[in-house]
């Protein structure tokens, strides 16, 4: 009598995904280190622009752009905290200036520069991903052209005209891949605002001055470049007092660190790590 069997049975099927794993997320590819070192780049090339006599002209529409969102910002919270709006100075020589009365003037200070900050961080993003730099282009399309309204300087029209054309020119190179490096450049010049606003105001002695100055008018016990030990009652403790320049930079940079992460983490997979 013959001993019944089992039909056989196929090994099992291998995976319809490929076997490749997602790199480490906090471990940034060979392209993403490219954008670190062009931000550090961008930023010592904004300082020179921003700062020596002459060139820093040719930056004058994205100057504008900064300013005047800095000076925005200020305008919101003054409106927000219930203050009234005298006058606005938006100039890039002389800096910006928002002349308030009333208001909260801590909460109107200090949004200049978090604003700038966040604003600067959105556009840092762009740097890692082609979509993004497309979405913010459009804010700095219209950004570029709402200062114009202060403005009456001849070469600044122009050069604003030349910043536009670029921006829509930029969508059809490389299919919009040099958008990137254009919102990446306007982001590190608004993330890092206040080193551009300190340095005008320390060493040109713009005519407007500095945040940082107008903070060390509002507490008088911390200077506005420097730190001096600090009394207060009724215990004597003796503090270190961080300059403010020094704490906005500080908490400007760790802005830009976070969102050079959240960059790294966010658009590091790609269905090309996938085989898709």
């Amino acid at each position: 009598m013959a001993t019944p069997t089992r039909p056989p049975v196929a090994p099992p099927l291998g995976s319809s995904f490929p076997s490749a794993t997602p790199p480490d997320t906090f471990q940034p590819s060979g392209d993403q280190i490219v954008v670190l070192y062009v931000i550090i780049a961008f930023a010592v090339v904004i300082f020179g622009f921003w700062n020596v006599p002459g060139v820093r002209n040719c930056i004058n529409p994205l100057k504008l752009f900064t300013i005047g969102w800095h000076e925005l910002c200020h305008i919101t919270a003054a409106i927000l905290s219930g203050g009234r709006i005298l006058k606005i100075t938006i100039d890039p020589h002389v800096g910006g200036a928002t002349i308030v009365e009333g208001g909260r003037p801590l909460f109107i200070l200090s949004a200049g520069y978090i604003g700038s900050t966040l604003l600067g961080a959105l556009f840092t993003l762009a740097g890692w991903d082609t979509l993004v730099a497309k979405v913010m282009s459009f804010v700095l399309g219209i950004g570029l052209i709402m200062p114009l309204a202060l403005v009456r300087d001849k070469l600044t029209i122009l050069l604003t005209i030349v910043y536009e054309a670029l921006l829509i020119g930029f969508w059809f190179i490389d299919h919009g891949g040099a958008l990137r490096w254009y919102c990446l450049f306007v982001g590190v010049m608004n993330v890092l605002f206040v080193i551009w606003d300190v340095a005008d105001d320390r060493f040109f002695h713009k005519t407007n001055d500095s945040d940082a100055t107008q903070f060390s008018l509002l507490y008088p016990s911390i200077g506005p470049h420097r730190a001096w030990p600090l009394r207060l009652r009724p215990r004597t403790v003796v503090l270190t007092c961080t300059e403010w320049a020094g704490f906005w930079i500080f908490f400007q940079l760790g802005v830009l660190a976070a969102f050079s992460v959240l960059g790294i983490m966010v658009f590091k997979v790609s269905n090309a790590d996938f085989g898709a």
